[in-house]
């Protein structure tokens, strides 16, 4: 399964959270893989727009995996203040999955 979402990175914030991503934790990438996630990529336009892809066997499965992890309860606490208009949740409740209307092998 592909999956695209979209959320929106403060414009004042993008310098920190693409530094953030450089350097991601070990375990939040070993908690990833440990729950499903493969061919992970974030994408980022210069005002903030950032998508996300990924591939999953049942992402909603991956997602529930990955809120029972300790790894990601910190890692979202510390990103939470990089998004714009969250809604409920961190950002991890809120990647609300694109529909895919095309895709070539």
């Amino acid at each position: 399964m592909h999956i695209c979402f979209l959320l929106k990175v403060r414009e004042e914030k993008i310098d920190v959270y693409k530094a953030r991503h450089a350097h991601v934790w070990p375990e939040m990438l070993e908690a990833l893989r440990e729950t499903g996630w493969r061919n992970y990529s974030l994408f980022l336009r210069p005002d903030g727009l950032l998508v996300g892809y990924l591939e999953a066997d049942d992402f909603a499965q991956c997602c529930a995996a990955m809120k029972e992890h300790p790894v990601n309860a910190r890692w979202q606490a510390e990103m939470a203040p990089f998004f714009e208009s969250l809604g409920d949740g961190a950002a991890d409740d809120n990647m609300i999955p694109l529909e895919e209307v095309f895709h070539l092998d």
